[in-house]
């Protein structure tokens, strides 16, 4: 276009020499902007006066959650689903945090602890479900959509990406409002809410609030740990830089960019291998024993720096001939943080809490991630090991729910990386789905205190039991913590049978516990299909909903992986044994009706709502699974 066409007729004599419009209309308004580079200022055309558009807007919630890793989608969807008017803030174009594909990290969580609880349930275990049915060819940028479609089709909750919560407004002790900026808008929101959950890893919004916080490594004598060092000091997990790469069926020359720097591996120790070089080297760390938010740049430099140095050394060097035809498919630019700031709640959970099973009247979330305390320095000290030692737990530990909310600011929730804990204790809580199940727990706390008006503290103080029950309901499991919703009939329900039984007893069902832990079976397994499962009462009961949790096997992972594992341990694809295809029906006056079926069910927990019915009995017939030749199933309950 052509510079006198892309002028607006008749205001060529407002534009100073160098001017650039910023706006091309048909006709001039008070609303047209143009830049005058000589006076170094932006102009209202037709009113002379300067500065830039008002692009600002004031927003109201009754939940505001910071942060779109996996943490804070959980939080956000558990709070919408639960009655919650929702907003998800995230600073990324994406959704995923390190999941996502800009960072292309495993979202692991706790495994490999046979027996002993294994995988996680809930929000998380449906978003990978949701993936696994979506995304077969298991491709990050997929996944980056996928997670996009799990937030954006819940009805109460609204996201907003690109968008950072710079400042908080505070009123005494609480966040009155979150000021956001949304870079590809320009736009300034004013974000209001009575309750808000930071979820960002790095908590700016917690941070300018005022909310007490610390960094480093705390001295062992505090908390009586074991792995800590003998004296505090201010030392960080570094962040890590991803890569992949492609086998293109001919020898690929390599050639490191201008600021890699040099690896030789001379010196380095042992345990810092190389299998799997192909999908990324998770020891490309660099940390910080300062204060690890301001380095982020420089230290992101430095990481690109030895990527291609490792890099290069692998392709170049003549020990790695497996490498010859393999070229760079994708390089991060974002490096994925392990650590910042921690938070300090009304309890910060420690090294002890975890290595002794403490038990917490408040849990609300579970984990099993080895303590894996990384080595100071990273890639900058070869000689020592990546990570100093795995302390590998034989059983869950428990998470509560006063190391989730702020010691001081009273209507803060926090769920992530960033929750109340020891810097020894992160090295095993900081696991993704782990902070999934932190994030499901504060957002349906968060929807207690937007029903009942109360704060957080009040949650944990008084509502400890329903928001319990709440998470129980919604496929959360809590270590040594049976349900007993008052209000589930299935539970008053006189006699509970199944067509037919090949191992567990159909009184599982209602015991409570909806997975088998520490060798005991709570379950019932139909013996093939077109199995039926029936619930008697001695007087009608009115229905409404039944909600049933039925196999996803927990024992073996879903998780999204970059070397596509199927093994014992790991599943590319839909859990064979989940339940596929079912259909519900009632006794109303002695004749069974219909109240539903479901021929394409995709979750662990399956919910069917019909309008209200008066029965003494209801049936659930079962015909299809994904694959598995019987039916399995935990839980069954029933609501007026």
């Amino acid at each position: 276009m052509k510079r006198r066409d892309f002028l607006r007729k008749g205001t060529t004599a407002a534009i100073a020499a160098g001017a650039i419009p910023l706006l091309a209309t048909s006709c001039a308004s008070t609303n047209d902007i143009i830049y005058d580079k000589t006076k170094d200022k932006w102009y209202h055309l037709g009113t002379g006066k300067s500065g830039m558009p008002s692009r600002k807007k004031t927003l109201g919630y009754e939940v505001a959650v910071i942060g779109g890793g996996a943490a804070g989608i959980c939080a956000a969807v558990a709070a919408a689903r639960n009655g919650a008017k929702t907003v998800l803030i995230q600073d990324r174009p994406v959704l995923g945090g390190n999941a996502s594909s800009e960072m292309r990290v495993h979202l692991n969580g706790v495994n490999n602890i046979k027996g002993k609880a294994e995988r996680e349930t809930g929000i998380i275990e449906e978003i990978l479900l949701h993936n696994r049915f979506e995304n077969e060819q298991e491709s990050f940028p997929v996944f980056d959509h996928v997670l996009y479609d799990f937030v954006v089709r819940e009805p109460n909750l609204t996201l907003m990406l690109n968008t950072q919560a710079i400042e908080a407004v505070m009123d005494g002790d609480k966040i009155k409002s979150a000021l956001c900026w949304q870079s590809t808008t320009e736009s300034l929101y004013t974000i209001n809410a009575p309750v808000f959950i930071d979820c960002s890893g790095d908590g700016l919004l917690a941070a300018t609030s005022g909310a007490e916080y610390r960094t480093g490594r705390e001295a062992s004598s505090e908390f009586n740990e074991k792995y800590a060092p003998k004296v505090a000091d201010g030392w960080q997990m570094g962040a890590t830089l991803l890569m992949s790469s492609k086998d293109m069926g001919k020898p690929m020359k390599y050639s490191p960019p201008s600021y890699a720097i040099k690896y030789t591996h001379e010196g380095a120790n042992k345990r810092r291998k190389f299998a799997g070089f192909q999908d990324g080297i998770w020891w490309i760390e660099v940390g910080s024993d300062d204060d690890i938010i301001a380095d982020f740049e420089v230290n992101r430099h430095k990481l690109m720096g030895y990527l291609h140095g490792v890099w290069d050394y692998i392709k170049n060097s003549g020990n790695f001939p497996e490498a010859e035809n393999l070229a760079l498919d994708w390089v991060g630019s974002l490096p994925c943080r392990r650590e910042s700031r921690r938070f300090i709640g009304d309890y910060i959970l420690s090294e002890k809490d975890m290595t002794g099973h403490k038990y917490f009247y408040d849990a609300v979330a579970f984990g099993g991630w080895s303590l894996d305390e990384h080595n100071p320095g990273g890639i900058e000290n070869i000689t020592e090991p990546p990570s100093y030692f795995h302390y590998h737990f034989k059983s869950v530990y428990q998470f509560p729910f006063r190391s989730l909310y702020s010691k001081n600011v009273s209507n803060l929730l926090f769920a992530g990386r960033n929750v109340s804990q020891t810097h020894i204790a992160l090295s095993s809580s900081r696991i993704m789905a782990t902070c999934a199940l932190q994030g499901q727990a504060v957002g349906t706390a968060a929807s207690i205190c937007s029903q009942r008006n109360i704060l957080p503290r009040e949650v944990g103080k008084t509502y400890i039991k329903e928001l319990q029950e709440q998470l129980l309901r919604d496929d959360v499991f809590i270590p040594k913590r049976p349900a007993n919703d008052a209000k589930d009939l299935a539970k008053k329900a006189n006699l509970i049978f199944g067509s037919s039984t090949s191992s567990g007893d159909a009184k599982n069902l209602v015991n409570g516990m909806s997975r088998d832990i520490d060798g005991k079976i709570n379950h019932w397994q139909s013996d093939g299909f077109n199995a039926s499962l029936q619930l008697e009462w001695e007087a009608p009961v009115a229905l409404s909903s039944i909600e049933i949790k039925c196999d996803t096997n927990v024992n073996r992972n879903i998780m999204m992986r970059k070397d596509s594992r199927n093994d014992e341990l790991y599943g590319n694809g839909v859990p064979k044994e989940m339940l596929k295809a079912l259909s519900f029906e009632a006794r109303v006056n002695g004749s069974w009706v219909s109240l539903g079926k479901i021929t394409d069910n995709r979750t662990r927990l399956i919910k069917m709502k019909f309008n209200n019915v008066k029965t003494t009995a209801i049936r659930v017939k079962m015909t299809e699974t994904y694959g598995a030749k019987n039916v399995k199933l935990f839980e069954i309950r029933c609501y007026a």
